[in-house]
């Protein structure tokens, strides 16, 4: 699975209400509603800057806090292909992968705001297109890459009735 597009460059520690404020995620369960909220008290043009295949780039803990699914379905809902950070919160890890977001932990520290990249999750390469550079990472294992290419766990589950480990 190859994606590419550009980066949206954040910093470390962004918990679960800065991907989808609480004054949002209880009103309504509608994920194209809660997207157009994605990370607005951030960077309140987020929305309009993204584009299909984006990537959001972080540095270490993202996603702690708050362990609600709706942060990476708002991601996923926003458009973003990906999620690229030094470190991610375990719970927000699993919510993601189990959501269909791709998730891919390495040295963010590099990659600037609007850079092209190109991301193999079965390779675990990421390559800037516009510094011409390649970092390797670790591949996420199989049974990830699986559940992301039908698109979330119940995707997964409902077509193999069950795991194929």
């Amino acid at each position: 699975m190859v994606l590419r597009g550009r980066a949206h460059v954040f910093g470390d520690d962004l918990n679960t209400d800065y991907i989808i404020s609480g004054k949002y995620k209880f009103k309504t369960l509608d994920m194209d509603e809660l997207a157009r909220h994605c990370m607005e008290d951030l960077d309140p043009e987020f929305v309009k800057k993204v584009r299909p295949g984006d990537f959001i780039v972080a540095g270490s803990n993202f996603g702690c806090g708050s362990s609600r699914e709706q942060a990476p379905l708002v991601i996923k809902h926003a458009g973003v292909a990906a999620v690229l950070a030094r470190s991610f919160a375990r719970i927000f890890f699993r919510n993601a992968i189990n959501k269909g977001l791709p998730v891919v932990e390495c040295d963010t520290s590099g990659i600037r705001d609007g850079d092209e990249l190109e991301v193999d999750l079965g390779a675990g390469r990421v390559t800037n297109l516009t510094q011409g550079t390649t970092m390797d990472v670790v591949p996420l294992p199989p049974v990830m890459m699986d559940i992301l290419r039908e698109g979330g766990l119940t995707a997964y589950l409902k077509k193999h009735s069950g795991f194929k480990l």
